[in-house]
């Protein structure tokens, strides 16, 4: 009998029918849904149209993925994509039967398709470099695939958007029987191209990491690849030229109606312990480092549910949307966590997040933190503060070669200053603090962000 999984992150409008493609197939008796902390309808949805749900242990679909393999009891293994709705009915059937009936291995699907950018820009230029018997696979980043357990328990999962290639290529390494099937046109959500860029060096990370493995793998090697990455790179940035306009949200108090680290603090009973710290130190730096010392032992899952306990502002996701039909890049810098910031980032439709990194082992968090560079001091400073959000905002005004003058940037508390003072408009969000009311061009003083659309053409 057959397995499917299914990893998904906020696909309410097709995960029923994916499953109904997944149960249609007779061999199949086990549907997994592993859901990557939605905060739409995908669980009960899913959980309606007769699958078992599972929630990841960590963010990423390659995480997902393993998850699902780990709890799964049949010996044939196949994982399809939750977000396309016009899959054949018999897709299951065309990739297991090829394991069953002539003796494969491993089965990778290609198909007729609208998109392709990460395989056309990363994939291809780094596989006909380091890999070239791979490139007889039309699409090697396909997520549609099916396996034997006996050989899926021995590649390596990336955490990641380069768990795919990751697959096939240990899969060659491995020296299974290996077989590409033709699923006919299907229909996916376009990834737009502010998510290409992370997507393709996630992939590209996958390549580079078993092109090591090679003893042929070279320094000249390393250099072409280097060549190939930084077009990659040029290609998704000019991708962008078009879009001149950002608007940048402060994350706590602002999107959020409160303070996640406060929440925590109560959630989690260190409220004390965190007063302690925020009372007798000075430095922005030490405090956050101490501060991530009482989140040791907490895992992920915990964290995340402490995150969508805070409500945001009713009408966030709406103006971000129509931000985003404006032609904005609309982003979150955030003194918090990036692991919270990304989630609201996903909640309400932002392109992307900044905010520092809380790290993680198998899940549980180890009290460490990584400061972003973004926010670190450097020559084209405009302030004198070692470690500040402004730092983060001339950053990507170069990244994205968008003057501060065409910025608008949004916050509420003193840790905002610089950024609001610094961005072509800024705007303070009911705000009680005198200074940054001071030097924004708009006070805000409703917690609703319709009214930003007034100047934000």
């Amino acid at each position: 009998m057959v397995s499917v999984i299914i990893p998904t992150l906020n696909e309410e409008n097709s995960i029923a029918k994916v499953i109904g493609v997944a149960k249609k197939c007779p061999l199949v008796n086990e549907v997994i849904v592993v859901d990557d902390h939605s905060f739409d309808n995908t669980v009960a949805f899913a959980k309606k149209a007769g699958a078992s749900v599972i929630t990841s242990t960590r963010i990423g679909k390659g995480a997902s993925m393993l998850d699902g393999l780990l709890v799964s009891t049949n010996n044939i293994i196949a994982f399809i994509d939750a977000d396309i709705e016009n899959y054949e009915h018999n897709l299951i059937d065309m990739l297991v039967r090829p394991i069953i009936e002539e003796g494969y291995d491993f089965v990778k699907s290609t198909f007729e398709r609208q998109a392709g950018r990460v395989t056309e820009l990363a994939a291809k230029p780094l596989l006909s470099l380091l890999f070239p018997q791979a490139l007889v696979f039309c699409q090697p980043l396909s997520g549609m695939i099916a396996g034997k357990r006996s050989f899926l328990e021995k590649v390596k999962f990336e955490s990641d958007y380069g768990v795919d290639i990751g697959i096939l290529l240990d899969m060659m390494s491995l020296g299974a029987k290996i077989k590409e099937v033709n699923i006919g046109k299907i229909e996916n959500k376009m990834k737009q191209w502010q998510q290409l860029a992370p997507m393709a060096r996630e992939v590209s990370k996958a390549i580079l990491a078993r092109a090591r493995l090679n003893p042929d793998f070279n320094l000249d090697t390393l250099q072409t690849t280097a060549i190939i990455l930084d077009q990659m790179d040029m290609a998704v940035k000019e991708s962008l030229i078009g879009l001149k306009k950002m608007f940048i949200f402060d994350m706590d108090n602002t999107i959020l109606k409160g303070r996640y680290i406060y929440h925590a603090a109560e959630k989690f009973n260190f409220r004390r312990e965190l007063l302690d710290i925020i009372s007798n130190n000075q430095e922005s730096y030490l405090i956050t480092k101490l501060i991530a010392k009482l989140l040791k032992g907490l895992n992920f899952a915990q964290l995340i549910a402490a995150a969508d306990e805070l409500e945001t502002v009713e009408d966030a996701a709406d103006v971000i949307a129509e931000l985003k039909k404006r032609e904005y890049i609309v982003g979150i810098i955030s003194d918090s966590y990036n692991f919270v910031a990304q989630h609201i980032a996903n909640k309400i439709g932002a392109h992307f997040s900044i905010a520092n990194e809380l790290e993680f082992s198998e899940s549980r968090a180890t009290g460490e933190v990584k400061v972003l560079s973004y926010f670190m001091k450097t020559e084209k400073s405009r302030c004198n503060h070692n470690f500040c959000k402004s730092n983060a905002l001339i950053d990507l005004s170069a990244k994205y070669n968008i003057p501060l003058s065409n910025i608008i940037a949004i916050g509420d508390s003193e840790n905002d200053v610089c950024m609001i003072k610094h961005a072509g408009i800024g705007i303070a969000f009911c705000s009680e603090n005198k200074l940054l009311n001071s030097v924004a061009d708009k006070l805000i003083s409703e917690r609703k962000f319709s009214s930003v659309l007034e100047f934000a053409k």
